[in-house]
């Protein structure tokens, strides 16, 4: 044969099938762009000269491993659509004498073009895009910009590297199909109907169970942290059931239709039910994987939006105080000498503080079972982790401007994020105190900003009881114990430049403090301000991440409604045409398209729908973790999310939808 007859024919391939490989390699070239991008940032040198860099950039580098994984499955996925177009075209080959080895050439062209022409756009358009995404990166992170062009060659080996490997992996198994199929298969495979499959009771009530118990898990865990752990198992639990209601739910929803006379045997559904039957397997696979990454987008955009949007309240929410001052200790000689040395250096600064709070207090982790706190580490359960926060009445009636008593054996207790329901509590190795009153409010803002696990404030009769709780914690947690500590915050009138500044003398003046004396204990000095930049920093990194993911999950489901749609028509048209020669108009061939196209398509929009609101209890448990408590915003952004996605997915039923009409109905698109 003529030099170059395989490459020109599997170019021919690719031209002549533009209706399937276009989109393919549009989705293609915006996975390495994406890839590119993502891999880019994770290595600019702007970003990590940012003040905690390095972390965002630990966390884009989590999403190129996200993206990479997810590319490799995706595009296989979507390639078993193409190659089963194409086996009859190969099939017609193979009958009119060219060997599976010829085949099996312009294959290997076909995966060579396709490579070229990704690599080349899609770095192309990374490489022109980068700066922009950089800028944005960093306009959204608070970062100085940087004017300076760069090119990643790390990220565009990288990219190469791994795309290089998912178009053989592709190639392999299109090798493979056309290697095990018979001519005679090949030329029928589009017109081969799928076995309806038994619909397997237990299998579905094992589906229903899986997606029962994540749900409950959802709703009814109560601490943030036991929610991150859980988070993952119930995630994996949803997409099993859904993929095992959506497989079998089909076969039953069409036996069910097609039972039922009096919708079955009218014009415009007998047509459409008859052909979700014809592929119940292969229709309810690919409504589930819509379903999920649909799931995907709402859950991660609405939770990295509410982030971002909320990052301010949230940060003055875990930092009340311009500067903080922790001495662990409550003894005088320790805490005084901490808080001369701030005045001193606020005298010498000509600074005068505002708000001034201080207080003593021990913290400490314990597990509630009834009445009873326990620090025994044996069979941790996080839904009954508390944290304590120990203070004496006279402490609590200095802050709170009240004057409350306690008699012997008598406590004030304040909770956060649990209801404590008994009329006494117990602390481990103490006497049993009775509940004298419950307080309606305290500074929790300023002792508990992060409000992660549930909290109970215990007000006790005088500074031995304290004492007593932390000798008992210190026995079990030896070098993990907690100590009592000393709070020292204010407020400043100054700018954040100047308070990062003062936060520097004041932070250095402790440090000589702790210099010359070796017993001094251990204090920690935070300033607002200087806190500033790097969570700004890592709410921005998040919520970068989550619309770039989301943009893939996106691409993907969208591909897959969109060959869904072409395959389908392409094995429904003759059915059709068989149809209109019996008499069926256009008019109700449309009627049974709609019909047909939106039973199908409006299953896992609303399925997505059930699975994020569901979704949002746990979502909302995570973010606690990073300071967020507006219940209300996660709320609002969730569903203007699902409004705004549910519109975009509309657009893209009615686009598929004249797609699959423009097949069976004969028009060229």
């Amino acid at each position: 044969m003529k030099t170059g007859f395989y490459p020109k024919l599997a170019w021919q391939g690719i031209r002549k099938n533009g209706k399937i490989y276009i989109p393919y390699i549009i989705t293609s070239i915006a996975m390495v762009m994406m890839y590119y991008i993502v891999s880019f940032l994770s290595v600019n040198k702007s970003i990590e000269s940012m003040r905690d860099g390095k972390t965002i950039q630990d966390i884009l580098g989590y999403g190129v491993g996200i993206i990479a994984v997810f590319t490799t499955i995706f595009l296989f996925y979507t390639n078993s659509f193409i190659i089963r177009r194409r086996k009859k075209e190969f099939g017609l080959y193979n009958i009119l004498g060219m060997g599976k080895w010829n085949i099996a050439r312009i294959l290997v062209w076909e995966t060579i073009i396709l490579l070229l022409i990704t690599l080349a756009a899609g770095l192309g358009c990374g490489i022109l895009f980068s700066k922009l995404a950089e800028l944005l990166a960093l306009k959204i992170m608070d970062g100085n910009v940087q004017f300076e062009f760069t090119i990643e060659t790390s990220s565009i080996i990288s990219s190469v590297i791994l795309f290089s490997f998912i178009f053989v992996l592709i190639l392999f198994y299109s090798l493979g199909q056309i290697h095990v199929s018979k001519p005679v298969e090949l030329l029928r495979s589009d017109k081969s109907g799928e076995k309806p499959p038994k619909a397997r009771w237990l299998i579905s009530i094992i589906g229903i169970a899986l997606l029962v118990y994540s749900y409950y898990l959802s709703v009814s865990i109560g601490d943030p942290v036991e929610a991150l752990n859980i988070f993952f198992l119930a995630v994996i639990m949803v997409i099993a059931a859904t993929y095992i209601l959506f497989i079998l739910g089909s076969v039953v929803l069409c036996r069910i239709l097609q039972k039922n006379k009096n919708y079955y045997y009218k014009t415009s559904h007998f047509v459409s039910v008859s052909s979700m039957a014809y592929r119940m397997k292969k229709n309810g696979a690919s409504l589930a994987s819509i379903c999920i990454l649909s799931t995907m987008v709402l859950v991660m955009v609405s939770s990295t939006m509410c982030l971002y949007i909320g990052k301010e309240k949230n940060f003055n929410s875990i930092y009340p105080r311009d500067i903080v001052i922790e001495t662990y200790s409550d003894d005088e000689k320790y805490t005084d000498k901490v808080h001369k040395a701030v005045a001193d250096v606020l005298s010498s600064s000509d600074v005068k503080e505002k708000k001034l709070l201080t207080y003593n207090y021990l913290p400490v982790a314990g597990y509630q079972t009834d009445d009873h706190i326990s620090f025994n580490l044996e069979d941790y359960d996080y839904s009954k982790a508390k944290q304590l926060f120990i203070m004496t009445i006279d402490e609590y009636n200095r802050l709170m401007n009240k004057n409350e008593s306690l008699g012997e054996n008598e406590t004030i207790i304040f909770t956060t994020k649990t209801e404590y329901k008994s009329d006494t509590i117990t602390i481990d190795g103490l006497e049993t105190l009775n509940i004298k009153k419950r307080a309606d409010e305290f500074i929790k803002n300023e002792i508990d900003p992060y409000q992660i696990m549930s909290s109970i404030f215990v007000f006790v009769p005088d500074k031995e009881y304290i004492k007593k709780v932390y000798e008992n914690q210190a026995k079990v947690f030896g070098k993990n114990r907690s100590e009592i500590q000393n709070c020292y915050s204010f407020d400043l009138d100054m700018s954040e430049d100047e308070q990062i500044a003062l936060y520097n003398k004041i932070d250095s003046s402790i440090s000589k403090l702790k210099d010359g004396d070796k017993s001094f204990p251990k204090v920690d000095c935070d300033s607002k301000a200087d806190k500033k930049q790097s969570f700004y920093s890592l709410f921005g990194g998040m919520f970068m991440l989550g619309i770039v993911l989301s943009v893939v999950f996106i691409f993907a489901a969208v591909l897959i409604m969109y060959y869904k749609q072409v395959s389908e028509g392409f094995e429904d048209c003759q059915r059709f045409e068989i149809m209109q020669k019996v008499g069926m108009t256009k008019k109700e061939i449309r009627k049974s398209i709609n019909s047909q196209v939106l039973t199908v398509f409006a299953v896992p929009l609303i399925a997505a729908g059930i699975h994020t609101a569901f979704a949002s209890p746990i979502v909302f448990k995570m973010l606690r973790v990073f300071g967020l408590f507006d219940k209300k915003l996660l709320v609002l952004v969730t569903a203007g999310c699902f409004l705004v996605f549910a519109f975009f997915y509309i657009i893209v039923y009615r686009i598929t939808s004249k797609s699959y009409y423009s097949i069976v109905s004969g028009k060229k698109s």
